[in-house]
């Protein structure tokens, strides 16, 4: 089953390279996001964040999805959560369905039990997003969010919702409140400096303590693209 599984993953569309190349020098940048993770608040524990980006394309699904995996191979259990209920794709990635999920939970209609699936990697469990509701916006704000948070708290030790960009909806300025903390994935050849500003105004406006960024599709030499992480706590 775990070798049919693995196949899958193979032909997923986005590439798990800490999955199946965890020595290479991108799997190394993003250990070294998940240490820095760590060390962006001393004083407090990051359990539930946010990975986001300021316009589409930036590479905030797949940036969450390693992220996850990378936790998952330090012991951690953890969930990653589609947020997005516009253009979920997270499902993709882990080749599972899309439903039930995160609108049906929201929505009453399922338990966290009924809805997380199996990723086919030791320690990474996903909720995906479930079925497009006509009111995303007004789901996320909803109490009934801040008592699924605190069920996946005692459930999971690292809880990653993966959320629409900030520039397209509200939906991101919604979580980001909500979460302990939360990553802005940059596009180096895509992201202008002034979505970049944008981005950052509408997370300050949102009270969201920003971790950092993660600046992605940086070419090099050997590796197509590198993940990197940059600390905006100081």
């Amino acid at each position: 089953m775990f070798k049919k599984r693995k196949r899958h993953l193979q032909t997923a569309g986005r590439k798990l390279v800490t999955f199946f190349n965890p020595t290479s020098m991108i799997s190394e940048q993003f250990r070294t996001i998940r240490t820095n993770i760590k060390f962006a608040m001393p004083n407090k524990k990051v359990h539930t964040f946010l990975i986001t980006s300021a316009s589409p394309g930036d590479g905030k699904t797949t940036t969450a999805a390693n992220v996850a995996i990378v936790f998952a191979q330090e012991g951690k259990k953890v969930l990653i959560v589609d947020g997005d209920m516009r253009k979920p794709s997270m499902h993709y990635s882990f080749h599972t369905t899309n439903s039930p999920g995160l609108s049906n939970l929201l929505s009453r209609q399922w338990s966290i039990e009924d809805v997380v699936k199996e990723t086919g990697i030791k320690g990474v469990h996903l909720i995906p997003c479930g079925q497009l509701p006509s009111n995303p916006a007004e789901l996320l704000s909803s109490s009934v969010l801040d008592l699924l948070l605190a069920e996946m708290k005692e459930k999971y030790e690292v809880v990653i919702f993966d959320a629409p960009p900030l520039l397209a909806v509200a939906d991101a300025q919604i979580l980001s409140n909500k979460c302990d903390g939360t990553i802005l994935v940059i596009n180096t050849g895509k992201t202008t400096k002034e979505n970049l500003a944008r981005a950052i105004e509408v997370l300050q406006t949102a009270k969201a303590t920003i971790l950092g960024t993660v600046l992605n599709n940086y070419k090099l030499k050997k590796d197509r693209y590198i993940y990197q992480y940059y600390s905006l706590a100081d």
